[in-house]
């Protein structure tokens, strides 16, 4: 018989792991590598990359929500979201929030668009805003990861 909790928390660990790895690779090793090609023709290689991570992004922050939120269920820890000791899962639930927005509504409905536009008029910068926008999400998340692990071990 499958131990449903086990296999919840299997699929969470992945997808978080898919999900915040492929943010730092973006972000650590892509993005600083495009610096070294022209400036016309980094962010169309962006865009070609980004768009291939795009999905499986979505893939995996969805997973990572629907396991979390049953494991919630599971365990019946809903008291945890009022007590300030378990601030790590607050920054997990706010983190899953904010990529869940920028990735199913936000990038959708305007974000590319704006990020296009201001691409053709200022690629440079359009860039740098790339890159930090990634650097911010990036150590953002790996707070998160590093306090979730340690929280959820009973270092906090």
């Amino acid at each position: 018989m499958i131990d449903w909790p086990a296999a919840a928390r299997a699929v969470h660990v992945l997808s978080v792991v898919h999900w915040i790895g492929g943010l730092a690779f973006v972000t650590f090793v892509i993005l600083p590598s495009l610096r070294e090609f022209e400036v016309e023709r980094r962010l169309a290689v962006f865009d070609a990359l980004e768009r291939r991570f795009a999905w499986q992004a979505r893939i995996s922050v969805l997973l990572a929500g629907i396991s979390g939120f049953y494991l919630f269920a599971v365990f019946g820890h809903w008291d945890r979201i009022t007590d300030a000791g378990f601030w790590w899962l607050h920054a997990m639930i706010a983190l899953w929030a904010m990529f869940m927005l920028m990735l199913f509504v936000a990038e959708p409905l305007f974000l590319h668009a704006w990020f296009d536009a201001r691409a053709r008029r200022d690629p440079d910068g359009a860039f740098r805003v790339a890159l930090r926008g990634h650097r911010v999400l990036s150590t953002l998340a790996l707070i998160t990861v590093a306090g979730a692990v340690g929280g959820v071990h009973g270092l906090f």
